[in-house]
This record gives structure tokens, C-alpha cells and sequence, in this order.
């Protein structure tokens, strides 16, 4: 049987994911910074009729991430696939109102970690002819206002991978980066821990951008490209299983659409014209 490491499986996409893949006949190695968080998935995993195994792991700890891989290894003697998911949110209606230290944290996790565990599993990788599967986002393709750092992130791990993806894929391991919209039902798919009054009060001359920005994702962003988290993690079971994954995935009709707008953009006029119809300045 083979085995399956996923990161952030607490909720949303990685904890669907992990029971997706269970039933998909994986053995699952879940993973998460707080194992005393893992009640949510244990249920699901269980109306499912699955079983998975949690491990606790920090994706900014190199000694974490090293202990957890040497556990999977002496249990199962192998390791097929990884599922990088793990990873923060960095909302702000202005740049300026991020410290540099919310910054630094944003990357080392959403990017960082990403590298780290993916760094470390590469060998295991190499030796079962593998999958290295990363939940990306729209957003590591098309920049989104009052969402720099974690667009930043993104876009490092995108090229991160697109760069590793032919190297990798002559040594036996298919590099894909699944790319979903907007995800209902988990902490990305509303704003953490905003009082939208208090921000916007907070805004100065952003305000009114930030106002109008707010308004459209409320509006349109959710209405039109939101998806539950079952959804994307059926996306990521098929791009472990596909005989011949590509390497950008997208995870519905409207991501493929909103990917296509920046990647025939090549002066980026395109996306810089529908950028500023999100905020009113159109």
C-alpha cells in the first residue's frame, strides 16, 4: 500500500484531503502542529469508514519535520507521496500594517516549509518514483490587492516548483501544484480575526479601496469561485493517481479561467485592468 504524507490536516483542504486519499487506499500519515487538534479529522475519517494515522509536525522546525519523516520510514519502510498544505494566512488592507515579523512568518511557513519537508522527503521520493503534490492558490498566479505577502509566498513556491518539476521528473518524481480559488468552509475562505470597521478605521487613505475591495469579494470572489474543500481534495487524489499529472492543476472551470487571463497576459495590462475593477478604480 502506498503512503502519503499531508501536511495541515486539521481542517479544511488537508484534512478533506487526508480522507479522500485514505479512501482512495493510501495509508494516510496526517500531520499537523497541534495534534490535540485532530478530533475533527479522527471523526470524518471515521464516518468514512477510514483510518489515519496523525503525526505531529511543524513545518518551520527542521528537527520536527526530520523526526516525523524517520517515524514514517521505520513504520512503513517507504514514502510515496508527499502533499505539501500546510500554511498561514496574511490579510492586511494595507501593506504598511504588517510588521516585517508577521512578513518573515508568512514566508517561512507558506514558502519556507514547503521547501523544508520537501527537501527532506526528496530522497524517499526518488527511491519510490513518487509524487511531491503543493496546494498553491490563484493568488501564487494572479496578484490580489491587500494580499501581498501571501501572494508573495505563493508565487515563490510556484516558481520554486516549476523549476524543480523537469529536474525532479527525470529522477522519477512528478512535481505538480494543485491551484484552487477561493475554498468555503476554512479559515481562507473568509478573512481571520477582522473587524472589518476596525480595520477599515485603521486604513487611512487606503480606506476606500479597502472598502470597495471588501465589497467584491463578498459579492462576487465567494459567489463566483467558491468551492467546499471535498472538492479541491478530489482534484489532489486524481493528480496522485494520474498516470501522467501535469503540472499546474486547476481545481474548477473558474480557476482555469482566471489562470488563463494572467498566463496569455504578457504585458500583465490584462490583469492590472481587472485588478483595478476589484478595488473601484476601474
Amino acid at each position: 500500500m502506498k503512503t502519503v504524507l499531508i501536511t495541515g490536516t486539521s481542517s479544511g483542504i488537508g484534512l478533506a484531503t487526508a480522507v479522500a486519499a485514505a479512501r482512495a487506499g493510501y495509508t494516510v500519515i496526517a500531520t499537523m502542529r497541534e495534534p490535540a487538534r485532530a478530533q475533527p479529522l479522527l471523526e470524518a475519517a471515521d464516518t468514512a469508514g477510514v483510518t489515519v494515522e496523525v503525526h505531529r509536525l511543524d513545518v518551520t522546525d527542521a528537527d520536527s519535520i526530520a523526526g516525523c519523516v524517520d517515524a514514517v520510514v521505520q513504520r512503513h519502510g517507504r514514502l510515496d507521496a508527499v502533499v505539501n498544505n500546510a500554511g498561514i494566512s496574511n490579510f492586511d488592507p494595507t501593506m504598511e500594517m504588517s510588521t516585517m515579523d508577521d512578513l518573515r512568518a508568512n514566508m517561512e511557513v507558506n514558502f519556507f516549509g514547503v521547501i523544508a519537508l520537501s527537501r527532506v522527503a526528496m530522497p524517499l521520493l526518488r527511491a519510490a518514483g513518487g509524487r511531491l503534490v503543493t496546494i498553491g492558490s490563484v493568488h501564487g498566479v494572479v496578484g490580489q490587492p491587500f494580499n501581498e505577502a501571501y501572494c508573495a509566498a505563493k508565487f515563490a513556491v510556484e516558481g520554486f516548483m516549476e523549476s524543480l518539476a523537469p529536474v525532479a521528473a527525470a529522477h522519477g518524481v512528478r512535481v505538480s501544484v494543485i491551484v484552487p480559488g477561493f475554498v468555503l468552509g476554512t479559515r481562507f475562505g473568509v478573512f481571520p480575526d477582522i473587524n472589518r470597521r476596525t480595520i477599515q478605521a485603521a486604513s487611512g487613505a487606503y480606506a476606500p479601496t479597502f472598502a470597495a475591495y471588501f465589497d467584491w469579494v463578498v459579492s462576487q470572489g465567494w459567489a463566483a469561485a467558491g468551492q467546499e474543500a471535498p472538492e479541491v481534495a478530489e482534484t489532489v487524489v486524481r493528480t496522485l493517481t494520474a498516470e501522467d499529472p501535469p503540472f499546474r492543476v486547476a481545481t474548477s472551470a473558474w480557476a482555469d479561467g482566471y489562470l488563463r487571463e494572467k498566463l496569455a497576459d504578457r504585458t500583465g495590462e490584462r490583469i492590472q485592468t481587472l485588478a483595478r475593477t476589484w478595488i473601484g478604480a476601474a
